[in-house]
């Protein structure tokens, strides 16, 4: 049986199926993880999301962890918040999510995590597993049992008790989970609010017949933005596939980036929580080191990807992380993604001060800021090296990729961890200047 090594990546495990990663790959994987975590007899969750291919791989991975000898805790559809707090909340040795995350309907995978749902990547052990899955060597073990367990209703609870869900003013809400898992926490959120939600595509259907969810891509906002006009409504909220991402439309259908957001949440929890360090990713807006100092926090400039994010927290012990591209982590929330609570802190704030979404970002839009592009590219390094010397006059920082600050803008150039691209961030004082040193920078990236 020939395994793909490819499917082995930076964060997690990952294909198209059946070609890249098929139920011979997950019954290996099961065994392995459970060979990797060295435990006897351990207990272990498995979630996964409602792609068509998910019930098969869930079934392989599932005999691979019981006939390693594992116990399993089978939490049915699941987020990745979901199984990540039921690793660390119920104190259980590993768990396992099925799920490509944003990717089309065609790809799935695994993320892994060991206890207290600390996560598993290339470096911390994916590649160990690898290994184990490509020599598939494994010793008879004494089969392990399958036990069900929903944790739906502690999950929610969980997320709620730092809410008062009674004090949401009666707004109206549009949501989007793209047909994907997120739907089934949606329908429950909102039953102690007065809140009136315009739920889009809230059938769970693993084809993603509307739009492929991934709402960093601003044509799967398209339906959400214009529902948020026609229904005049107080804000719109995407989920991507596996619920860990959360992104936010203001009440005139204009896409907030999540690092003005992760600047929002930085400065309601330092209110209540001084001089406490916050993280923010290298892609981010200056504003949100400015609001972090502003109001009496410590910032920590991290690099991009939840397993870095989350070592970095723990180490540190750092209270709240915000990411560019939505995700959002917690240390009350085991330093897991915590989208809930980012976006009942959004609710809480436009209830408290009676302003609309669009209003209480406006103080944040300081800066013009290009996104995220992306460009195809041969030979990585020598970019860099180039860019480098080209720029050498800026301040400098190669915490992910390269970054060099001046007066009045800064740009970030980084090699993609997971595919072969080329990611280019520019941010400028004035527009003009940012599509000026977005163009010069463009070109050449382009050759």
């Amino acid at each position: 049986m020939k395994i793909n090594s490819e499917i082995f990546k930076a964060y997690d495990i990952r294909g198209i199926y059946p070609k890249e990663i098929n139920s011979e790959a997950a019954y290996l994987i099961g065994r392995a993880f459970v060979n990797f975590l060295k435990k006897k007899k351990p207990k272990i969750v498995v979630g996964r999301d409602n792609r068509l291919s998910s019930p098969f791989l869930f079934k392989a991975l599932t005999k691979g962890i019981i006939d390693q000898g594992a116990n399993l805790i089978d939490i049915g559809f699941a987020t990745t918040p979901m199984l990540y707090f039921a690793v660390a909340y119920f104190k259980l040795d590993g768990g396992i999510e099925i799920s490509a995350s944003h990717n089309p309907s065609q790809y799935n995978g695994f993320k892994l995590v060991r206890e207290k749902a600390i996560p598993i990547s290339g470096k911390s052990g994916i590649k160990e597993i690898k290994k184990l899955v490509l020599i598939n060597k494994f010793e008879g073990k004494r089969k392990g049992r399958i036990l069900k367990r929903r944790v739906l209703k502690e999950y929610l609870n969980f997320n709620f008790k730092d809410f008062n869900r009674k004090k949401i003013t009666p707004l109206k809400i549009a949501i989007d989970t793209a047909n994907a898992v997120s739907g089934i926490v949606v329908s429950e959120i909102f039953k102690k609010t007065k809140c009136r939600i315009y739920h889009l595509y809230s059938k769970l259907d693993g084809s993603f017949p509307h739009h492929n969810p991934d709402p960093l891509l601003k044509e799967n906002l398209k339906t959400l933005t214009q529902i948020v006009r026609k229904k005049r409504a107080n804000l719109g909220i995407a989920f991507d596939g596996d619920g860990d991402r959360i992104i936010f439309v203001d009440e005139k259908g204009k896409v907030i980036p999540g690092d003005l957001i992760t600047a929002l949440i930085a400065e309601l929890i330092l209110e209540k929580n001084p001089k406490k360090k916050i993280l923010y990713d290298i892609r981010s807006s200056n504003i949100v080191r400015e609001i972090i100092q502003r109001k009496g926090g410590i910032p920590i400039k991290g690099r991009i990807g939840h397993s870095f994010i989350k070592e970095k927290m723990r180490k540190e012990n750092i209270i709240f992380a915000g990411e560019l591209s939505g995700h959002y982590y917690l240390k009350k929330h085991y330093f897991c993604e915590a989208p809930l609570f980012v976006l009942f802190k959004v609710l809480e704030i436009i209830s408290q001060t009676n302003k609309s979404l669009s209003e209480i970002i406006k103080p944040f839009r300081k800066y013009y800021h290009s996104g995220e592009l992306n460009f195809k590219v041969r030979n990585k390094k020598k970019i860099l090296e180039t860019l480098e010397k080209k720029f050498k006059d800026g301040k400098i920082s190669k915490i992910d990729g390269l970054r060099i600050d001046f007066s009045n803008w800064w740009f970030l150039v980084r090699p993609s961890h997971t595919e072969p691209l080329m990611r280019l961030v520019v941010e400028a004082k004035n527009k003009r200047l940012l599509e000026r040193k977005t163009h010069l920078l463009s070109n050449f990236l382009n050759g």
